[in-house]
């Protein structure tokens, strides 16, 4: 497979939104946002601790060059996004929330750099992962070790197509089959969803919901090699923002590696003062 099939250019509203998500764009239909407003911050000032998470030194952190991150606090009880078994999926970019705290998810699955899991067994940052079968498939088992840190695995189709530009018949294919091999792979069926280049329709939402996931997730920032990319025009986190990154090597990264744009993202987290928490602990799922 041709390593950069999936970030061609494509046409119209998703060309335009390329520049902004990378291999992720928009072209979505933008309606649909979920997220109730949530408890206030639980107070916490130890470094490199999270609720029920392992603590992590400052010497860690200075492994990789870094300077350790704000300790995310506690979850709050009342989730700020319910999802529920029946109905329309929902569609989110945030969690609305008044704790300071913002979201990483990481796209595709393509590198495999065994570096970077020793750095996310040292931080211990959490993140959520939006796999693509047929990168993945080379090579499970890496995401797996990265799984058994606590991070959560979903779906992101079996071949990265356009959604909005297919067939409902050819979505289902696309989000069933990804449901079907991750649930086998790695034990969890994937609560969430996210489509490629951002693009979704109408039918996008009634293949996903018929296929297992019960949210379509965006983004409002993206990361890029050094620098994220802002939708909002002050280029500033908000609390409760999710985070667009992928797994890149090299060729697409002009020579850097995985673990250098994962710390170069930390570092702009951490210069706006911001923790990062677990997606997944912010969105209650369907009862049952």
């Amino acid at each position: 497979m041709d390593r950069g099939r999936w970030y061609r250019s494509v046409a119209g509203t998703v060309l335009a939104a390329l520049a902004v998500g990378g291999c992720s764009a928009g072209g979505g239909s933008g309606t649909g946002h979920a997220g109730l407003a949530s408890k206030p911050p639980a107070p916490s000032d130890t470094a490199g601790t999270r609720a029920g998470a392992p603590v992590v030194g400052a010497a860690a952190w200075h492994k990789w060059g870094l300077t350790p991150l704000p300790a995310a606090p506690q979850p709050p009880a009342d989730k700020p996004v319910k999802l529920s078994a029946t109905g329309t999926v929902p569609v989110f970019t945030h969690i609305v929330t008044t704790q300071k705290v913002v979201f990483i998810t990481v796209d595709d699955g393509q590198e495999k750099d065994p570096k970077f899991i020793e750095m996310m067994r040292d931080l211990r940052v959490p993140i959520t992962m939006f796999l693509m079968n047929d990168v993945i498939k080379s090579d499970y088992g890496y995401f797996k070790r990265l799984q058994e840190l606590g991070n959560r695995i979903q779906n992101h189709t079996l071949h990265h197509p356009v959604m909005s530009t297919i067939p409902l018949a050819r979505q289902k294919e696309e989000v069933c089959g990804d449901q079907k091999i991750l649930t086998k792979e790695y034990g969890t069926a994937p609560l969430l969803f996210r489509p490629p280049y951002g693009a979704y329709n109408a039918d996008t939402k009634i293949a996903v919901g018929e296929c297992g996931p019960r949210a379509i997730v965006w983004w409002r920032e993206s990361m890029q090699i050094r620098n994220m990319q802002y939708q909002a025009p002050d280029k500033k986190l908000r609390p409760g923002d999710i985070i667009l990154a992928h797994f890149r090597g090299p060729s697409e990264l002009k020579g850097a590696t995985m673990t250098q744009m994962f710390g170069n993202l930390l570092r702009r987290i951490q210069e706006q003062g911001f923790a990062v928490a677990r997606l997944e602990d912010y969105i209650q799922p369907p009862a049952g």
